[in-house]
C-alpha cells in the first residue's frame, strides 16, 4: 500500500479534497482527470465530467498529489481510504 499526506490551504479545502477523490461509503473513486494545474490550484474532473478545484498548501504539495493520483487515474490502483485532519488528507493506495 502506498500512503500519502496532502496539505490543503485550510480545513474547508481538505474536506473537499478528500470527497472529491473518494468516497468511503461506497469505496468509489471519483476523480478521473486532472485538468491543470496552476501554482497550488489542482483542477480535477470528476465521474460526473464536473471539474473542481482545490487549492493546496503550495506548489510542492500540488506536485505530490498529482504524483500520487496518477496511477490511480490510470487504474493501475485504486485509493481504498481517505482521512482528513485539519487541513490535511491521508490518501491511501493499495
Amino acid at each position: 500500500m502506498n500512503t500519502i499526506t496532502i496539505l490543503c490551504r485550510d480545513k474547508y479545502e481538505a474536506q473537499k479534497l478528500a470527497n472529491l477523490i473518494f468516497v468511503n461509503d461506497t469505496k468509489e473513486t471519483y476523480v478521473t482527470e486532472i485538468l491543470n494545474v496552476v501554482e497550488n490550484e489542482v483542477v480535477l474532473s470528476i465521474k460526473d465530467k464536473s471539474a473542481h478545484s482545490v487549492v493546496l498548501e503550495d506548489n510542492d504539495q500540488a506536485l505530490l498529489f498529482t504524483d500520487f493520483i496518477q496511477s490511480v487515474i490510470e487504474k493501475k490502483q485504486k485509493i481504498v481510504q481517505t482521512e482528513t485532519v485539519g487541513s490535511s488528507v491521508k490518501i491511501i493506495k493499495e
